[in-house]
């Protein structure tokens, strides 16, 4: 990932993130509780870069769920951790 495209990539990994969570509502449900958000702002909020971060964070701070999101979407969890760089908060 390079700079300037950093930013984008990120942003749809972690838009895959989230929509991997939706799909895993015991997931989602912790995700939920952990970052405050609730289901009504994260529809309002899906695309905003902070929430994305909020979700790669998620992601990494749960080792099986993001065993599980990297093996679904054929990365390697080091690809998870460079887009959490270029996110907001990092």
């Amino acid at each position: 990932m390079h700079t300037e495209t950093n930013r984008e990539a990120a942003e749809i990994l972690a838009l895959k993130g989230l929509t991997y969570l939706v799909n895993s509502p015991d997931d989602l449900d912790r995700f939920l509780a952990v970052s405050g958000v609730d289901a009504h702002t994260l529809r309002r909020s899906a695309g905003e870069p902070e929430l994305l971060a909020a979700v790669m964070d998620f992601l990494l701070s749960q080792e099986p769920l993001l065993t599980r999101f990297c093996q679904d979407e054929s990365l390697d969890s080091k690809t998870i951790h460079l887009a959490r760089r270029a996110l907001p908060g990092a």
